[in-house]
Order: C-alpha cells, then sequence, then structure tokens
C-alpha cells in the first residue's frame, strides 16, 4: 500500500467517532452539527464575519408560519411564490398527492412528445416527411406510416394502463375521510382538502393525513400511541405526548373551534426524528419537539381518538421528503442499444452517401448518353446523386429497426407478468406475491455485480425470542429434563401451572422449571424478578390478558420471557410497580430509574423491597457491566465463557446484576440525582454523571440470549448468490453488534469461493491485502463519515469575505478547493477497492442517506450494476439509488415497497429472481437482439447489392407491400415469442448450477463483438439472397418456354427465400420448443404465402391499381419447379454453415449451458436435488454480539413523570390477535 494512500486514512485518536451513534440526520443544518464550545477568534475573520452579517440580514432557523383555524392567514401576498411567469401559487402545499402524469387533456401531446425524444420515433417521422416528397421516394408511405403508428400505439397504451393505475392510487390516497373543524363544528373532509392550520381530528387505527402538532386525546394526559412502520420500519408502538396546557384546555369540541394558536417551526424537511418549533399562546410561548408531533404515514393505536394541528400538508410532509428523487432507471442493454442504433445511422448515411456517388458518377458516364432513359428532366449528375442520396436513406431506412423498441417493451411487459405469476415466488402466509413494478429493467436482473441489503426485516425475521440463559455460571436452555440429563429429543415446556403464561414460549430446559419451583438457588429466581422489574415496559390488560408495550422488542422479549416463568409484570403506578413472583402479588417502591442511552448501553432501577431495603437492579451489553462488577464476583469467568458460546450461537446478549445499597448512601445520592434532573443545562450529561457513582460495585446474575432468527432460507440464498458471483453488502442502521449473525453466515458462505470475483473485476494496481484467505469488513456509519470526507462542519462563525480581494487569493482558494475534492474522490475510491477485497461487508449505524452514498460509490468506481433490497421507509433512497430496487413486503410498512423496482415477501426468493428470471431475461433479450439486427440486415442489404445493377437508382428490390408488413407480421411472431418464452436450462437447473449467471455479469451474450457478428451474418445472408437467384435467373427459361428473369419474379424469389431463411434460422436460435414456436414459425411461412397470393390477386388489383401492382406475379412464379429449387437452394447455402459452425462450436468449445443442456436427461433422471442446510460453524469467533436497545431512551422520563399513569386503556387492536400480543423486533435500520 502506498505512503499516499495510507496518509489518507490515517485519524487522530481525540476526533475518533462513536461506533453506537447513529450520524447526524441527511439534511441537518451545519449550525446543528457542531455547537462544541467557541475558539479565540482572529482579528482579521471578526472584520470579515461583520462584513457578511452587514451584507446579508440575519435569517431566523423557524421561518415556517402556522396560524390555528385561519386559512386566509396562510393565503396572503408575502406567503405566495412566483410559479409560472405572473402565475403565483401559496408555499403551503395543499394535502393532495399527484404521482401521475397525464390527465385527459395532456395525454396525447404530452405522450407524443416524449416518444419523439426517442431518437428511433423522431428518425422515422422525417422519413415519412421525405416520403412525401416525389422527387425522393421510390417507396410509398403507407412503408413507413403503418409501422410508426404501430409503435407509437402499443406505447401509448401501455403508458396509459401505467397512468391509470397511479391516477387510481392518487384518488384512494386524496379521498380518505377525517374530520376537520369548519364553521365551529367538527366534519368530515377528504384529505386532499385539508390545508395548513386545520384543526383535525383522527380515530384509532386511523393513518395520519399530514404532519400535525398533537393537541390532546382521549387517553390521560393527552397520551397518543402510534404505529410508524410507515416511516421507520419499526412496529413497535411509539408515544406522544401532548402539551400539558393544550391538554389541559383543548378537549372540547368548541375550545378547539376557538383555538387561535401561532406556530413558528423549521421549514419542511426529511429529518424524521426532529422537530424545532414554538407555540404562542395566551400571552405564553411553549417549546415544540419531535414528541409532540403526528406523522403522515403513521398509525393510530391504543387511542379512541385525537385532536391535532395540521403543520405540514401533502409534499411538505416529512414521508414525502423522505421519498428522495425518482430517478429514471435504464438497462445496461439499453444503453448499449442505443449506441448501436446510430452505430447502425452511421453505417446507412455512409452506404447511402457511397450509393449516391456511385449514381452520379453512373448518369455521368452512361445516363446521359442512352436516350432511353430520358425522363424529361435535365438534371446535372451531381443534382441527380444529391436526390439520391435521400431516396437510399429512405429505401435502406430498416437497417434502424422502427419495431425494436416497442418489440423490447412487449417482451419486458411478458417476463413482468411471469415474475408476477411465479407461484414459487408466492408466500401463502401473508397471501403476497411477488410484483414487478416496472417493465424496463428485466434483463438487468441477470447482470447484477452487488447487492446492498437492509438487514432487520429483510434478512431476519424480525421477531425476538428468549432462547438460553446463564444464572450463576450455569447454562440453561438446552434440551434437559428435569433431572438435568441432556436428550436430543425431549418434549416442549408445559407452562400451565404458571397463570399468566402467554403460551407463545418455546422452551425444551425441564431442569430450570425445576430449579424456579424448587428454590434451591435463589439467584435463579432473583434472575427472573430482575427481568420482570427492570425496564420500561407499559402494560395493557384486556379480557384478563397482558398485554406489554416495549420501547425496545428485545425488552419485551424479556418481560415476556420472566412472565412465562412465573414472575410476570402486572402494574405499575408513577412511583410504584407490580409484579407477580410464582402466583404472589408484591408491589415495591420506585425510587428511581435510570433509564438506557446509546453511551450507557445500559438500564437500571432502585425499588424499596416491602421489607425496606433498598435494591438496584442493572441490565446491560456485556462491556459496560463487566466494567462496574465488585472484584469478588465468583461467576465472573463462567458468565465470560456463557457469553462467548452465546456469540458464537449468534444469539444476542445482555448480563443481569444487582447490588443492595443503604440508606445513608442512597439519601446522599438522591439529592445529587434530584439536582441532576431538574438541570437547566446539560441535564443529560449531568444525569450520566449521577448514574456513574451509583452503578458500580455490582453483583453478577447471569445473561440472557436472545434469538433474532435468519429469515427461512437467507443462508442459502447467500450461498447461491456468492457462488453466482455476486457479493452482498449488509447496510443496516443496527449495531455493530448485532451483525454479527450475518457476518458468521456470509463468512461461512464465502470459504469456498477463492477469489471469484477477480474474474470480472479491473485489475488493482496495488492491492490492500495479500491474495488468498477472507476478509470481513464492518464500519460504522460514524467512521464511513471520516473515511469519505462526508462529515459536515458546522458553517463557520469565523466567516471569510465571499469574493477574493486579489486574483492570487482567488486562485489559493481553487487549488484549495480543487486539492480537497482530488483528496475525497482518491478516498472514495481507496474505501471501494479496500471493501471489494473483502469477502463480507457490513456497515452499520448508517443513515438512509449513508446507504444511498455507499451504493453511488460502487455505481461510480467499479462500473458494476448494483441491486438495493430492503423492507422500511429508511431504505428508499438506497432502493432509488441503485440500477434495481426490491422491496420486501413485510412488517415495516408499504413505503420501501412503493419506491421499488420489484417487490416481494421473503428476501430468499432474491436467488429465483435473479438466478431463474434475471438470467432468463437476459439470455432472452440478448437472443432478440442479435437475431432482430440479423433479419433487418438480411431484409435490408439486399437493395444494396440490387442497386450495383440498376444504375444506383434507389430501387427497392422487393415489393412494397412486403417491405411494409416484413417487420410487422412475416417475421415478429417468432422472435418475440422466443423473447418470451426461451430457456437454455430449466428453472431446477438455474437454482442447481449459479454458475450459469456470470455470462451476464462479463457482457458475454451482447456487447459490440456480437453485434458486428450478427451484422456480418446478416450480410452475408443477403448477399447469398440476392445472389444465388440472380445467377439462377441468368440466361434461363422456364418450362412454358419464357424467361422467369422478370423483376417481379425474382422479387418474389427473393423475398420467399428470405421469409423461410430468417424464419427458420430462429428455430436453430430456439433452446426451448414448445408447439407455440413451432406454430409461429410456419405460421409466418404461412402468413406471408396466403398475404402474397392475396396482394397478387387481380381482384385486389382491380380495386387499387395504384397499390397492388404486382398482379398474378406468385401464381406465376411459383408454379415454376425451377424457382422452389432456387428458393432451396438459397435457404440450405444460408443455413448449412449456421449448423455447422454451432455443432462445431457445442463440440469442440461448449459453453456451461452446452454441458448442461448436453446432460439434462440424466440430470432430469437424478434424485431431486436437495438444497443443503447451512449451518454456522461453531467456536469460529470470540466476539459477542451486543444487547441491542430500542434506538430511542425508554418511556422512564414518562413513568417518572406521572403522566403515563392511564386511568382506563384502549385495547391494543393493531398488535393483538386472537387475544395475544405479539411482538416483532424492528430496528432503525
Amino acid at each position: 500500500m502506498s505512503t499516499e494512500r495510507d496518509s489518507e486514512t490515517t485519524f487522530d485518536e481525540d476526533s475518533q467517532p462513536n461506533d453506537e451513534v447513529v450520524p447526524y440526520s441527511d439534511d441537518e443544518t451545519e449550525d446543528e452539527l457542531d455547537d462544541q464550545g467557541s475558539t479565540v477568534e482572529p482579528e482579521q475573520n471578526r472584520v470579515n464575519r461583520e462584513a457578511e452579517e452587514n451584507r446579508e440580514p440575519f435569517r431566523k432557523e423557524c421561518t415556517w408560519q402556522v396560524k390555528a383555524n385561519d386559512r386566509k392567514y396562510h393565503e396572503q401576498p408575502h406567503f405566495m411564490n412566483t410559479k409560472f411567469f405572473c402565475i403565483k401559487e401559496s408555499k403551503y402545499a395543499t394535502n393532495a398527492i399527484k404521482t401521475y402524469k397525464y390527465n385527459a387533456i395532456t395525454f396525447i401531446p404530452m405522450n407524443l412528445f416524449e416518444q419523439f425524444k426517442r431518437a428511433a420515433n423522431l428518425y422515422f417521422l422525417i422519413l415519412l416527411i421525405l416520403q412525401a416528397i416525389p422527387q425522393i421516394s421510390t417507396l410509398a408511405w403507407y412503408t413507413t406510416l403503418v409501422p410508426l403508428l404501430l409503435v407509437l400505439g402499443v406505447t401509448a397504451i401501455k403508458d396509459l394502463v401505467d397512468d391509470v393505475a397511479r391516477h387510481k392510487m392518487d384518488k384512494e390516497i386524496n379521498n380518505r375521510t377525517c374530520e376537520v373543524i369548519k364553521d365551529g363544528r367538527f366534519k368530515v373532509a377528504k384529505w386532499k382538502d385539508i390545508q395548513v392550520g386545520d384543526v383535525i381530528r383522527l380515530k384509532k387505527n386511523d393513518f395520519v393525513p399530514a404532519d400535525i402538532l398533537l393537541l390532546s386525546s382521549s387517553e390521560p394526559n393527552s397520551l397518543c400511541y402510534v404505529e410508524t412502520a410507515e416511516l421507520d420500519g419499526e412496529t413497535n408502538l411509539k408515544f406522544k405526548m401532548s402539551l400539558e396546557i393544550t391538554d389541559q384546555y383543548l378537549q372540547r369540541e368548541d375550545t378547539l373551534a376557538t383555538f387561535d394558536g401561532f406556530i413558528e417551526c423549521e421549514e419542511p424537511n426529511n429529518r424524521l426524528d426532529k422537530f424545532t418549533g414554538t407555540l404562542f399562546w395566551r400571552n405564553t410561548s411553549f417549546p415544540l419537539d419531535a414528541d409532540k408531533i403526528l406523522l403522515r404515514g403513521c398509525v393510530i393505536r391504543n387511542t379512541d381518538f385525537c385532536h391535532g394541528l395540521v403543520i405540514f400538508a401533502g409534499a411538505d410532509t416529512k414521508i414525502m421528503k423522505n421519498s428522495g428523487k425518482t430517478r429514471f432507471k435504464r438497462t445496461k442493454i439499453d444503453y448499449l442499444m442505443n449506441y448501436m442504433v446510430y452505430t447502425i445511422f452511421v453505417v446507412l448515411m455512409l452506404l447511402s452517401a457511397g450509393l449516391a456517388i456511385g449514381h452520379a458518377y453512373w448518369e455521368a458516364q452512361v445516363g446521359n448518353y442512352s436516350w432511353y432513359l430520358y425522363d424529361g428532366e435535365d438534371d446535372t449528375p451531381s443534382y441527380r446523386g444529391f436526390l439520391n442520396f435521400w431516396g437510399y436513406i429512405i429505401v435502406l431506412n430498416t437497417m434502424v429497426p422502427i419495431s425494436l423498441y416497442v418489440s423490447v417493451e412487449v417482451i419486458r411487459l411478458g417476463q413482468s407478468h411471469f415474475i408476477n405469476w411465479d407461484l414459487q415466488m408466492y408466500y401463502a402466509e401473508k397471501d403476497t406475491p411477488a410484483k414487478a413494478r416496472t417493465t424496463t429493467l428485466n434483463e438487468q436482473l441477470g447482470q447484477i455485480h452487488y447487492i446492498f441489503s437492509d438487514k432487520t426485516g429483510t434478512l431476519t425475521q424480525n421477531i425476538m425470542t428468549f432462547k438460553k440463559c446463564c444464572i450463576n455460571g450455569q447454562i440453561y436452555g438446552d434440551h434437559r429434563d428435569a433431572s438435568q440429563h441432556n436428550h436430543n429429543k425431549i418434549e416442549q415446556v408445559d407452562f400451565s401451572w404458571n397463570t399468566y403464561a402467554d403460551g407463545k414460549l418455546a422452551f425444551y430446559d425441564h431442569y430450570l422449571i425445576e430449579q424456579i419451583q424448587s428454590g434451591k438457588e435463589p439467584e435463579v429466581r432473583q434472575f427472573f424478578f430482575l427481568l420482570a422489574v427492570c425496564h420500561t415496559v407499559m402494560v395493557d390488560r384486556t379480557d384478563g390478558q397482558l398485554n406489554y408495550q416495549a420501547a425496545s422488542p428485545d425488552e419485551g422479549a424479556l418481560v415476556n420471557a420472566a412472565r412465562n416463568f412465573g414472575f410476570a409484570f402486572l402494574a405499575r403506578t408513577q412511583n410504584t410497580i407490580t409484579i407477580s413472583e410464582l402466583g404472589t402479588e408484591r408491589t415495591y417502591n420506585v425510587l428511581a430509574i435510570l433509564d438506557f442511552n446509546s453511551d450507557r448501553k445500559r438500564m437500571s432501577i432502585i425499588v424499596r423491597t416491602p421489607e425496606g431495603n433498598i435494591k438496584l437492579y442493572c441490565k446491560g451489553a456485556d462491556t459496560v457491566i463487566y466494567e462496574r462488577l465488585h472484584r469478588m464476583n465468583p461467576t465472573k469467568q463462567e458468565t465470560q465463557d456463557a457469553l462467548d458460546i452465546f456469540a458464537n450461537e449468534t444469539l444476542r446478549t445482555l448480563c443481569l446484576c444487582y447490588k443492595e445499597i443503604e440508606e445513608k448512601e442512597f439519601a446522599e445520592w438522591n439529592k445529587k440525582f434530584m439536582a441532576a434532573s431538574v438541570a437547566s443545562t446539560n441535564r443529560d450529561e449531568a444525569l450520566d454523571k449521577v448514574y456513574e457513582e451509583i452503578e458500580k460495585d455490582l453483583i453478577l446474575l447471569g445473561a440472557t440470549a436472545i434469538e433474532d432468527k435468519l429469515q427461512d432460507g437467507v443462508p442459502e440464498t447467500i450461498s447461491k448468490l456468492a457462488k453466482a458471483d455476486i457479493k452482498i453488502w449488509v447496510l443496516t442502521g443496527d449495531k455493530k453488534g448485532n451483525s454479527f449473525s450475518l457476518l458468521h453466515a456470509r463468512m461461512e458462505n464465502q470459504r469456498n469461493r477463492g477469489g471469484v470475483y477477480a474474474k470480472f473485476a479491473p485489475p488493482v494496481q496495488e492491492p490492500f491485502f495479500p491474495p488468498g484467505g477472507n476478509r470481513a469488513l464492518i464500519i460504522t456509519g460514524s467512521w464511513l463519515n471520516e473515511i469519505l470526507l462526508e462529515k459536515k462542519t458546522k458553517r463557520s462563525k469565523i466567516l471569510k469575505l465571499k469574493f477574493p480581494r486579489t486574483e492570487e487569493e482567488r486562485r489559493m482558494r481553487t487549488q484549495s478547493k480543487r486539492r480537497l475534492e482530488a483528496k475525497k474522490e482518491q478516498r472514495q475510491k481507496n474505501f471501494v477497492d479496500l471493501a471489494c477485497e473483502c469477502s463480507a461487508v457490513i456497515c452499520c449505524r448508517v443513515t438512509p442517506k449513508q446507504k444511498a452514498m455507499v451504493v453511488d460509490l460502487v455505481k461510480r468506481y467499479k462500473k458494476a450494476i448494483t441491486l438495493a433490497i430492503g423492507d422500511g421507509a429508511n431504505d428508499v433512497n438506497m432502493i432509488k439509488t441503485a440500477h434495481i430496487g426490491v422491496g420486501i413486503s413485510g412488517q415495516e410498512g408499504m413505503q420501501a415497497v412503493m419506491s421499488s423496482d420489484y417487490s416481494f415477501a421473503q428476501f430468499r426468493y432474491l436467488q429465483r429472481l435473479l438466478l431463474v428470471h434475471g438470467r432468463w431475461s437476459y439470455i432472452r433479450m440478448c437472443k432478440f437482439l442479435r437475431y432482430f439486427f440479423y433479419k433487418n440486415f438480411a431484409f435490408t442489404l439486399v437493395h444494396f447489392w440490387y442497386s450495383f445493377f440498376n444504375g444506383y437508382s434507389a430501387q427497392t428490390a422487393y415489393e412494397d407491400w412486403f417491405i411494409t408488413l416484413y417487420n410487422v407480421l412475416y417475421s415478429s411472431l417468432p422472435v418475440l415469442l422466443m423473447g418470451l418464452l426461451d430457456q437454455d436450462v430449466s428453472d431446477k437447473l438455474s437454482l442447481r448450477f449459479p454458475g450459469l449467471y456470470i455470462v451476464g455479469q462479463r457482457d458475454l451474450l451482447f456487447n459490440y463483438k456480437r453485434f458486428f457478428v450478427s451484422l456480418l451474418h446478416g450480410v452475408l445472408t443477403s448477399m447469398i439472397l440476392f445472389f444465388i437467384p440472380l445467377g439462377a435467373y441468368l440466361q434461363t427459361v422456364g418450362q412454358d418456354g419464357e424467361a422467369p428473369s422478370d423483376y417481379q419474379s425474382f422479387a418474389v424469389t427473393i423475398a420467399s427465400a428470405l421469409v423461410i431463411t430468417v424464419n427458420f434460422q430462429i428455430g436453430l436460435d430456439t433452446s426451448y420448443w414448445t408447439f407455440v414456436n413451432a406454430f409461429s414459425i410456419f405460421g409466418s411461412i404461412a402468413l406471408y404465402f396466403g398475404i402474397m397470393f392475396d396482394i397478387h390477386s387481380a381482384g385486389i388489383h382491380v380495386l387499387f391499381p395504384s397499390t397492388f401492382q404486382f398482379t398474378g406475379t406468385a401464381s406465376n412464379a411459383l408454379r415454376q419447379p425451377y424457382i422452389w429449387l432456387t428458393i432451396i437452394l438459397t435457404v440450405a447455402v444460408c443455413l448449412l454453415p449456421v449448423v455447422a459452425i454451432r455443432f462445431l462450436s457445442m463440440t469442440i468449445w461448449p459453453s456451461e449451458s452446452d454441458k448442461i443442456q448436453k446432460h439434462r436427461k440424466r440430470l432430469k433422471a437424478e434424485e431431486q436435488w436437495q438444497r443443503r442446510q447451512q449451518v454456522f460453524r461453531r467456536g469460529v469467533s470470540s466476539r459477542r454480539s451486543a444487547y441491542a436497545f430500542s434506538h430511542q431512551r425508554g418511556y422512564a422520563d414518562l413513568i417518572s413523570s406521572g403522566r403515563s399513569i392511564r386511568k382506563k386503556r384502549s385495547p391494543l387492536d393493531a398488535i393483538v390477535a386472537d387475544g395475544t400480543a405479539e411482538y416483532r423486533r424492528t430496528g432503525d435500520s
């Protein structure tokens, strides 16, 4: 590694980022990012700053103004923005959502405008205009008009269907209803009619229609529970709480109708977790934060009704701001196809120019001296050559295939339906089929190099389960009976003795139950008591059932486990907590709750027992707990060993401990605690310092192990994709420790790859690592910012003047900026190179913007095709940035699905999407394009050869109607069916041999080399089609004594040989024969002869004498065996070399696909291949997985304030199924 590269990746130890903290929000203002303290300001910079302040007026951060119940206020002139010339509109968006592109008036003009932006369509429109000029046109106008109308019509219908679907979706959302105060009363109104400043009422299970300030609710203290799955992917409920002043005075309809509060807040932005504003009401100002805002897309849960004031509406809401810029995605083949069309156009121009020069020369040498060729025009040879240039542009126009684009669209549409109809990608449990949400990217699914995946909910099941524990050095959770004997098969523990058990916990260690019931080891009971008491879980009773609501799904799983083992959390008040201990209810006084945050990585609770003793119970990550243990802990090493075992089993671990506190010690500490609790500045830091004083000399009880399982089939899918040379990166907002289970799976599946990636990667001049071995890269979002120089810094108060005063200053500033950009670019490239040398890459604690940035870096520096897959709103940006975005329609709402190109319910379906549908689509499209170019060159270049025998006069070699219908009817259906149905090997063999996928990654089936081979094939075929009939017709006499060598018979012979040749050629290219393929090939040939005999009939000539001029040609020519022999000879000479080359190629240089096709009967006869279950290798890593608390603070503040004590509770309808609560874990990933 070079010294330069080393120097760029060195950091000051003092400035190392915090691995556990998610970096700043995506568009966080620079002033918010760094307010760490001021430095001494140099005099010159002070002068510059003052100059800046004098130049520009001070701009307030909170410039968004909202007046309650006053729509006219927001229509004032100074709130209007100029939209177009003198047309103005309010800066306050309406609440209507618009995703459609057209309406009834704009559809035709806008659609035609968009279609004619495509070069090929515009080219044919110009051709159509040229054909209307008699001097240059040798072809009838309808030869271009009919195909052009067909192409435009099919595309327009497809666009119309797509836009109608968007209209329906917009209409459904915009016509949802809620209650809005109008004329002093609540009235039902549609979402689209809601405006900023309206006061609305929402009921339980309603979606929130806009970003609103919570004013009051039906719950005590105006608590409101919301589900934010649409926003951040988390299904665990969150609470919002109104201001006390609005809770007190804004409960009734009449008071809400007269509410005239005024709000100043931040401008609309995409920060889901932050809000800054102030409410001015009753001559008092009240600070507002994110805990008082309900965001659009949330669902009201556990709350009968709530009232809110609309702050942001429609496009200004945070969920819409987070949707990101919709990028128009095109496939690699699309770009390549366009370049090839440009190449064909250049060839066309050169050929036309050459033939025009030839005609000018011929006119000068022959035409001017042949009296019988005089046409009454006295034009010069050069002018005639100029006219013939345009004539050949028209005659040879079919070299640029007009029907190519519409045929590609039809094939893609069919392939999309095959994905939708695939029952093997249908998830019956959720009734969720796979869905191709776009029809333009199918073949790119067969060219993926990198997959960027979210973790929680995408790779994992998002459900936490208590699996094992270690108590007093003893591990529990294996299959054991009550006598402590291990068994391979043993019955599940029966919890029927516990009236509070929910029946959902699957546990197999009967010895632990024996220990709890016998009470021989008091530590066992104390262990589960700690789980039941040390938490911030809320409890509800519905029909006698306990329902828990936790800030963290892990915490919910632990409290539920304690409940099943006999220690059920029953109720809590502001300063008490009630526990059922093996059937005995006991109430403890809660003296303090020391809540969790990302720096502490632990939480504690101090309680007074009924006996009067004071105890502290603590749970947290082992790294912080072990630092605070008492020196005399006899089970410290045994617990350490258990933690290592749990980590190797990819379980999420947590340590439990306690201590007894003397009355005097607590009294002294409590004074400090109360003082810190009311601190006006740096309250969190003061509290953390006080917490540290009491959380020491702890006694270790044991450790818990929770399982967040990977989804079914994830290891097998990762293994298959790895064998297909696809690299998977995991980008998650979750903690570093929680990603180790994925790392185990990834490394296990990468062990035998042996550097497959190097096959297609560009050579790295100086690798970061020596060759061989498997390496993993785990990087956090904070480090990512440091490495990539993306960390935003505060806009310095030490400002410089905007305009340098001298040329030297300008030059120095420009050079400095260039050096910074160059350093940043090199740093980014080094990071991508480093990551690509690793077998597994996991980015933890990254923001949605960072996810998109990592995807963009790989796209930019590796020029690789990327796919992003996720299930939450925080994955939307990544999904839109990647070449292909896949949404998982699972636990975390529909935002990812709505922004995706493809969606399904389980990660395991990705292997079928790529290895089967993607590979097939790529192969079909490549075959289609190669054949399409071939058949058009074979058809068109016959005119070129014919021009050498007609004085370069732009005379056509075929009848006009044959030219019109060739691409539309005679050769279209077989190639379309091949593009839709062909498959080299079956779907099962495609999955069994993932290595077949590599041809798409390397672009082996369609590239410039393949294109020129098809071009050459078409040129040779056109030569054979022209010169064999020409030679056969020279000096020939038919059976009737007449020479059959007239122009019309010659044209029919070439056309017949062409149609038979190109249709038989598609038969040679077809790998998967069905009745439909065979029927289309022979049907196209039969259709040609049928239409030709009709067009050449006398009856149609009588009706349209000027349009149908080949009267009787077909019947006269094709009755002669000589012409049939000529056609057969021509077809044979065209096809036999192709057959010979294919045979030699498959025999001497067979591809992997050829080998599998050769042995497919034997492979079919073999026993059904069973996918081998991947088993994690034990003992590979000694790293422990960290306990994943929620990324936000718990409910401790709420509990201790007393505002959480609900006098009556609504049933937890949203999370209850059949009377039991189902808890699912979702991370901020």
